[in-house]
């Protein structure tokens, strides 16, 4: 049975056991994730239902694509810029392309437990144990060394210097003779 899914708004024709490389997904290796939106689903020269297809595919491997230049020019200007580029991608196995109701019976369902410890784990790093007395460490400012020896406050503290006032223009010069 093959598929065409959307994924990174590019459309993908699949079959149990393809390897393809989209745009990147959220997950790690080894995660299994359900392709949500698949346009149209067959085998041979016959079409299935679409709302009763799932696309379940296995995450290989979170990856950079190739390396892409960026080059801007503008002539007789001396206007050059150069610039690359790597797209974030993942690569997926497709596991299985079927009617939902055979995946909902074949597929494992993942625990939930791992998201709410994960969830309390980032709980504790937010906010210190009951009796735990979290001290802050702060920079001491060290004072600048002055060359004009006008103080000892440090360069942060010391006033703005005030500007000079403007010269007036010179009056004219009257020749007698």
């Amino acid at each position: 049975m093959f598929a065409v899914v959307r994924t990174g708004g590019k459309q993908y024709r699949v079959a149990a056991g393809d390897k393809i490389a989209v745009e990147k997904l959220a997950g790690d290796a080894g995660d299994t994730i359900v392709l949500g939106e698949v346009l149209l689903a067959g085998e041979g020269d016959k079409l299935a239902e679409v709302g009763k297809v799932t696309v379940s595919a296995e995450i290989i491997a979170q990856a950079k694509s190739e390396k892409v230049t960026v080059f801007k020019k503008r002539r007789r200007h001396n206007y050059r810029r150069k610039a690359g580029h790597r797209q974030q991608m993942t690569l997926l196995r497709i596991v299985s392309v079927g009617d939902s109701k055979a995946e909902k019976k074949a597929a494992p369902k993942k625990e939930a437990a791992p998201k709410a410890e994960a969830a309390a784990h980032e709980a504790e790093r937010q906010e210190p144990a009951k009796g735990v007395e979290v001290v802050k460490e702060t920079k001491a400012k060290k004072a600048a060394p002055v060359k004009d020896g006008a103080g000892s406050k440090p360069a942060d503290e010391k006033a703005p210097a005030k500007k000079a006032p403007a010269k007036k223009p010179a009056a004219k010069k009257s020749d007698e003779k």
